[in-house]
């Protein structure tokens, strides 16, 4: 009988802590949320912050009151209901994430204190960030007027006299309207084409050039600005202009034993020249002697000068057997400042040993 009294005195006191605890939670506030995580899915870095409003309700019977939201990373940023929510109002926490800087995949928590019976709640975020678009990671950095262009410049490479090498550069349309991309005054050596002929929005395509070496009159490095012509809008600026280079050269692999041996030969006393001190505002000439010490007649293809101090000329283009001609550089050292100079340029020539030869020039600019 004891026994069954002290059980019987442990039951009611249980109870009596049950009861007491109901109606302790019973005057709680309660917390609902419609949902506790959010995927934002893909979105890209360059559009700036996202935000989702978590909305949430006090079910219970007394007024809920958020103490405290802390979002788990500095990039998040929580804000939310501070007044109290009367039994059966709804409130919002509204959580932004700032994407820049962070490519890749996210997940975020938010922990959410209240006097609600739960007193702690965990809300999520999670998403994709796509990186923007740089130097480094955009497969069309140049803009042409909205036609976006893989590269500003198509590289031809060397090429022998009468080949020719075809190039295809991408594109896309990213102009809300269709365009057709046509090209303005090509030279004779260079043909283009687009497929498709006319690009809706977003639509890739290609530019096909090709360079025709046998109706190329020059020699050497080639540099040519193609202007591109949208839906027959022509605009002569940078914005426009795409850049065609290559190297037309001469063959040699094909020449006999016996053509070899009659090939000119080009000889030159002095490839390099020091001018000595020169005032400023002052005009020297400096000339290199070039003779042919073959049989056949030496062809000068071209003189290759990208220097803007001096000019250079020569006196033939072709130099028969056992005879000279002269490559003449006149310096101009106006708006040269004091100092050191050393500046170099090329000759192509028609003999296999001697193709390119680089000529230097130097002098000091003196007061």
């Amino acid at each position: 009988m004891c026994t069954t009294e002290v059980d019987m005195k442990k039951y009611s006191f249980l109870l009596v802590c049950l009861v007491l605890t109901l109606f302790v939670n019973a005057q709680k506030a309660v917390i609902s949320f419609d949902v506790k995580e959010h995927d934002f899915g893909k979105v890209n870095e360059e559009d700036g912050k996202i935000s989702y409003i978590f909305d949430f309700y006090n079910k219970g019977m007394t007024p809920l009151v958020l103490s405290k939201v802390e979002a788990s990373c500095g990039c998040t940023t929580p804000t939310w209901t501070k007044e109290p929510i009367e039994p059966g109002k709804k409130g919002a926490i509204t959580v932004t994430y700032n994407p820049s800087g962070r490519p890749g995949t996210f997940t975020k928590t938010i922990s959410v204190s209240s006097n609600a019976i739960e007193e702690q709640v965990t809300l999520k975020i999670k998403g994709e960030v796509i990186p923007k678009l740089n130097a480094e990671n955009n497969p069309y950095p140049v803009n042409i007027g909205g036609l976006l262009s893989k590269a500003k410049v198509v590289q031809m490479n060397n090429m022998n006299k009468g080949d020719k090498q075809v190039r295809t550069l991408e594109i896309q349309n990213s102009n809300k309207f269709p365009i057709k991309p046509t090209f303005e005054a090509l030279p004779p050596y260079i043909t283009a084409s687009v497929f498709p002929e006319t690009l809706n929005f977003n639509e890739v395509g290609k530019i096909t050039f090709t360079f025709n070496s046998k109706y190329c009159s020059q020699w050497g490095p080639i540099s040519d600005d193609i202007y591109v012509v949208l839906n027959g809008q022509k605009k002569y600026s940078d914005e426009y202009k795409l850049i065609v280079v290559g190297n037309v050269v001469e063959d040699f692999s094909k020449l006999t034993f016996d053509q070899r041996r009659a090939a000119p030969i080009l000889e030159m006393p002095v490839k390099y020249m020091n001018l000595g001190d020169i005032k400023t505002n002052s005009k020297r000439t400096a000339k290199f002697k070039v003779i042919n010490k073959g049989i056949n007649s030496l062809e000068i293809r071209r003189v290759i000068n990208q220097n803007k101090e001096f000019t250079v000329s020569q006196s033939k283009m072709s130099i028969a057997s056992g005879k000279s001609a002269q490559i003449v550089a006149v310096l101009n050292t106006k708006g040269l400042n004091d100092g050191e100079y050393k500046k170099s340029f090329t000759i192509q020539t028609n003999d296999p040993d001697n193709s390119f030869l680089i000529l230097v020039l130097s002098w000091n600019v003196v007061k």
